[in-house]
């Protein structure tokens, strides 16, 4: 309905006419936004609305414009936010290698220390100190790509644009699950490689087993999620992991021998 009206009274015997545009229909944006001012606000984006919206206006939607396909579209949204966040992404992967470095003297002060916790956390503290590593680097880049998937997310089930939208072969609707699941399959094997590439100095074989299985869970539970989403996600994982090993080959410095236990 275009606005709100001043409402109108009508006298015994009388009679008034009241016009009203409704819509009725998909919720096409340009269309929209072309009926009534303020009218794509009947999209639902969730919390991250302020985020959805600008990456569909100014990203997505022009992406299509040139490529023709949702799917290429996504691809290269994924490519503009990883050139974005190259500098962090970059320290992260330098921590990365440190990390993985020094994690045979890690293993050794655990070693050294057994049960008594707090004096191998007060030494692997200082020993990161030592080297220089912060173990917190690579926090950062991680949450904000998590906004970035949970707004595509919404946007993948809002969208109507997007909706039958096909990517190639057999991908030929974007919101819903890839029928074969060989994106799943494929984004299973990336976080896999990337978890064993991954550092864990000072944790414990429990914590171990499970951060082995975290892929599995991840990979099956997104097996069933928009096949759009799993391509963005995808996506970002290859490129993370080529980015992750050229770096931890370039600044991975020779594992140290590790510290004999006393």
């Amino acid at each position: 309905m275009r606005g709100l009206s001043a409402p109108v009274e009508v006298a015994p015997g009388m009679s008034a006419t009241r016009e009203s545009t409704l819509w009725v229909g998909p919720k096409l944006q340009e269309k929209l936004a072309a009926i009534a001012p303020g009218l794509t606000l009947t999209l639902d984006y969730g919390i991250f609305t302020f985020l959805a919206q600008p990456m569909f206006d100014y990203v997505l939607e022009p992406l299509h414009d040139l490529t023709g396909n949702w799917g290429w579209a996504i691809i290269l949204t994924v490519l503009i936010i990883k050139l974005l966040l190259y500098p962090l992404s970059a320290k992260q992967y330098q921590s990365f290698a440190k990390m993985r470095a020094i994690q045979p003297r890690i293993e050794s002060l655990k070693e050294r220390y057994g049960d008594d916790k707090q004096k191998f956390q007060m030494a692997m503290m200082e020993l990161y100190k030592k080297e220089k590593v912060n173990p917190a680097a690579g926090c950062l880049p991680i949450l904000i790509t998590i906004p970035i998937f949970i707004a595509l997310y919404w946007m993948l089930l809002e969208s109507v644009e997007m909706r039958q939208a096909p990517w190639l072969g057999w991908i030929q609707n974007l919101t819903a699950p890839d029928p074969y699941f060989i994106l799943p399959a494929i984004n299973l094997a990336v976080m896999y490689l990337t978890q064993k590439m991954t550092p864990t100095p000072g944790m414990d074989p429990m914590q171990k087993k499970i951060m082995t299985f975290m892929p599995l869970v991840f990979g099956v539970m997104m097996a069933f999620f928009p096949s759009g989403l799993v391509l963005y996600w995808c996506t970002n994982g290859i490129l993370g992991l080529a980015q992750q090993y050229v770096i931890t080959k370039r600044h991975g410095d020779k594992p140290a021998a590790p510290v004999p236990a006393k």
